[in-house]
Order: C-alpha cells, then structure tokens, then sequence
C-alpha cells in the first residue's frame, strides 16, 4: 500500500488519532483523504473533505460505500470508551455502545467497502485496535471486550480479504494524549508518532503494528506460562 497518491477514508476525524491520520496522509501525499464525524462541521484540517458519517448507522455507511468508489485506505479509527466494569451499574448498556463502535462499526464498514477496495486494486484497511484488547483493567473491562472482538475481526477479515489483495493492518496502542483518556495519569504516546509508524507499516505490507513498549511487552506475555492476561493489571490513576 503506498500513502503517496492514495484515497483514504479516516472515521472520528475530527480530533485526537484521526486528526493525525488525516494530517499525515496529506502530508505524505495522498491525492484524497475523506475526514468522517458525525458532525462534518468538527472537522478542521485544511485539505480534508469532511463527511458526515455515523458508523453505527447502516443506512450511512452504504451510502458513503456509494458516494466514496474512489478510497483505496479505510481507517477503521472512530471509538468509544464508557469507562465500566461488567458487573458495574451500567455494564451491559456500556458493552452493547462500545460493541457497536468499536466492533459492528468497523464490521460493517468494512462489508461495505470491501467491493470499493477491490476494483481499486485491493488497497488496505487499518483497525485501530488497543494493547486492552489482549488485558483488562476491572474499570473498563467492557471496552477490552470491544476491542477483543475488533481483533478477532481484523484476523478474519485479512483471511477473507487475501483474495482480493486488501491489506488488513490492526494497529495496538496504549494510551495516547488524547481527549479520550485525558483524565488518565499515565504514560502516553503521541498520535503523530503513532501515525507515522502505522503509515510506515503500511507501506511495508504488515500485518500489525505495536506502536508503544507496554503493547510490544504485553504482547510477549500472553505465550507466558501464566499469561498477562490471567491477572487484572493496576487501573491508571484518573
């Protein structure tokens, strides 16, 4: 997948990681780069076309597959986070919104736009995915779930999608200084840098990319004897 001349799609562009994304593939030569939000108005970036795009909605993710035949790069970015336990008060509200976001809305873009990617030569998809979708913290649990099944759905997907010659690169991060996880004191990664290295292994053809030290050392830990995630981490101090 080469950045330079591509059409790329960025869902929940406005802010934080997919600001960043649209901010590079301009920079790094993108000939197009659709910015999606639920409110177009939000988007900000000089050079974007902003797109008004709730991804838990059906009805208009067909219609961007419809309006949009010239993306080759679907960035999977748009998420959630309701911060709760499973058995919290609000445990199965939080996992059926975050399940929606983060896994149906990638699931279903991704369906829509599979045709799309194939006439255009096959292109790539990125699944923001999380170092939580391999361990759990007891405050967040639901979102692990989330990003659990987005994992999962980035392996099939690349399996289903080897035939048309559509990348499927899934992108494992911890926190990142964002909106999102503001109120969170812990070490956290830039989203310029973690962009650049998702656009660095695009280019090379992989497959994953663990963008921060804790994703690459969580990571060797799950083929441990008794593996990382059989033990519920220290939560961060909000």
């Amino acid at each position: 997948m080469k950045i330079q001349d591509s059409v790329a799609l960025v869902t929940g562009a406005n802010r934080g990681l997919g600001l960043a994304f649209t901010r590079a593939l301009l920079a790094g030569g993108a000939r197009k780069v659709y910015a999606a939000a639920r409110d177009p108005a939000s988007v900000k970036q000089a050079g974007a076309q902003a797109i008004r795009l709730d991804v838990t909605k059906p009805g208009e993710v067909d219609a961007a597959a419809r309006e949009l035949g010239d993306v080759n790069l679907l960035v999977n970015n748009a998420g959630i986070i309701r911060g709760s336990g499973f058995l919290g008060p609000q445990g199965v509200d939080a996992v059926r919104a975050e399940l929606e976001t983060n896994f149906f809305g990638p699931l279903i873009l991704a369906r829509a736009f599979a045709p799309v990617l194939a006439r255009n030569g096959g292109g790539a998809i990125v699944n923001v995915l999380s170092v939580l979708s391999w361990v759990s913290f007891p405050t967040s649990s639901t979102y692990s779930a989330s990003k659990a099944a987005a994992w999962s759905l980035s392996n099939g997907l690349r399996n289903e999608l080897s035939a048309q010659g559509t990348q499927v690169l899934s992108l494992h991060v911890g926190f990142m200084d964002t909106d999102m996880v503001r109120h969170v004191a812990a070490p956290k990664s830039q989203p310029d840098d973690v962009v650049r290295q998702v656009l660095v292994a695009l280019e090379a053809g992989k497959a994953e990319i663990l963008a921060d030290e804790i994703s690459r050392q969580v990571k060797k830990g799950l083929s441990a004897d008794a593996g990382i995630y059989l033990s519920a981490p220290a939560s961060p101090t909000p």
